[in-house]
């Protein structure tokens, strides 16, 4: 994740006016709603997956999950190296596999 991505996504939403709207509700919301949307295209199997909409709901669910990182004052590699470190400790690699 570079600065640079996220100044790009805060610029398109600045440019627009989009911000007094993009309460933290809000984007969660847009973030359940986008990866509803991503889930859509695996309902009937993996086979119906339209790749191209699969990569831009992707996109979206990044985009809201940015601003919302943002708009709460997160650093995105803290806060994903922090729960990395959690789940290490909840989810121990398995013994048979450390050999």
């Amino acid at each position: 994740m570079t600065d640079k991505l996220i100044q790009d996504i805060l610029k398109f939403r600045d440019d627009r006016g989009w911000g007094q709207a993009h309460s933290p509700r809000n984007l969660a919301s847009s973030i359940i709603i986008e990866a509803a949307e991503l889930l859509e295209n695996y309902q009937w199997g993996e086979e119906f997956a339209d790749p191209v909409n699969v990569q831009e709901e992707i996109a979206d669910v990044l985009i809201y999950t940015l601003l919302l990182t943002d708009r709460l004052g997160l650093d995105v590699e803290t806060i994903v190296q922090d729960k990395l470190k959690k789940n290490a400790l909840k989810y121990p690699v398995p013994s048979e596999k450390l050999k």
